[in-house]
C-alpha cells in the first residue's frame, strides 16, 4: 500500500531538476502494469494452446475437430483468467496469497469453461443436457483450469535483474535523474508511489516523475533487482534478511525495509540473495 503521507505536493517533489518537457503523469498511471500484463497475456495464450495442441496431436483426442475444441477451449480459459487475475483478484495477492490468486482464477475459469465444453458437445455430439452430463463435465474442466493457472503463474513475466558494469563503462544513465541534494550520494534503492519513484539513498529521499520500468532500464550498470512489483534494489544496499512465514525481508542499509513478493523470491534466491 503506497503511504501517500510521505508523498510532498507536486511542487516540493524537486520536479524542476527534470527535463522541462515531460509528459503529463496521466500517461503513466498504471503504464508499467499494463506493460507487464500484455507480456504476460501473450505468453499465458501461446503456453496453454500450445499444450493443448501437443496433447491433440499427441493422440489423447479423436478427430481434428476434437483438436480444434481444445486449442478454442485453452484460449477462451486463457484470455478470461487473464481477465479475472487483471481486474478481479486483489493485486496484493500476488504478493501475499498466491494461492489465493491461482484458486480464485481457476474457479473463475471453471464454470464458463464448463459451459462451452457442454455446448460442443450438445451441438455437436449430439447429447441431452442432462445433470448428469453436467457433472460429468465439471470435474475434467477445474482441472483444466488448476493446470492453465499453473501454467500462467509459470510464464508469468520474470523480475528484472540488473547488473554491474565493467571497470571502464560508463555511470548508469539512470544515476543523472537524481535531484541535486541527492547526486554523490549511494543509490540503495527506488520504490513506486503512484505516478512517481521514491529514490532511497544514502543522502536521503527524493521523488522523481519516470515510470519504474523506465528506471530499471536505465539502472543497468548497477548490481540489483526487481524485488516486488513496485522495488528495485540494489544489491550492495542490502545490510540483511528476514525470512518468515515463506516471505522475505531487505532490510536496507539506512534501516528501510523492502518487502521481496513470493513472485519474485525464488528468482532472487537463485542469484544468491537469501
Amino acid at each position: 500500500m503506497i503511504d501517500t503521507a510521505r508523498r510532498p505536493p507536486l511542487f516540493l517533489g524537486r520536479l524542476s531538476d527534470q527535463s522541462p518537457d515531460l509528459p503529463p503523469a496521466s500517461r503513466f498511471a498504471d503504464e508499467d502494469t499494463r506493460k507487464a500484463f500484455r507480456i504476460t497475456a501473450v505468453r499465458v495464450v501461446a503456453v496453454c494452446v500450445a499444450v493443448s495442441l501437443v496433447i491433440g496431436f499427441s493422440g489423447a483426442v479423436q478427430s481434428p475437430l476434437n483438436v480444434i475444441q481444445w486449442a478454442v477451449d485453452a484460449a477462451l480459459g486463457a484470455a478470461i483468467g487473464l481477465a479475472v487475475a487483471r481486474w478481479w483478484v486483489p493485486p496484493s495477492w500476488f504478493d501475499d496469497k498466491l494461492w489465493a490468486a491461482a484458486l480464485m482464477i481457476a474457479v473463475s475459469v471453471a464454470a464458463p469453461l464448463t459451459v462451452v465444453v457442454l455446448g460442443w458437445i450438445v451441438l455437436l455430439h449430439p447429447q441431452p443436457l442432462t445433470l448428469n452430463l453436467v457433472w460429468g463435465v465439471l470435474p475434467s474442466a477445474f482441472g483444466s483450469s488448476l493446470v492453465m493457472t499453473a501454467l500462467a503463474f509459470l510464464v508469468r513475466r520474470p523480475a528484472t535483474q540488473t547488473h554491474a558494469a565493467g571497470a571502464n563503462a560508463p555511470p548508469p544513465k539512470f544515476l543523472a535523474r537524481l535531484p541535486r541534494k541527492l547526486q554523490g550520494g549511494e543509490l540503495y534503492a527506488v520504490e513506486a508511489e503512484d505516478h512517481y519513484l521514491r529514490l532511497h539513498t544514502s543522502l536521503g529521499q527524493d521523488l522523481i516523475l519516470l515510470r519504474l520500468a523506465d528506471a530499471i532500464a536505465e539502472l543497468e550498470g548497477l548490481e540489483g533487482a526487481q524485488t516486488h512489483r513496485s522495488w528495485w534494489v540494489a544489491r550492495s544496499a542490502v545490510s540483511e534478511v528476514e525470512r518468515g512465514d515463506g516471505r522475505a525481508t531487505l532490510t536496507l542499509k539506512d534501516g528501510d525495509e523492502v518487502p521481496v513478493s513470493r513472485a519474485f523470491a525464488k528468482q532472487l534466491r537463485s542469484a544468491g540473495w537469501f
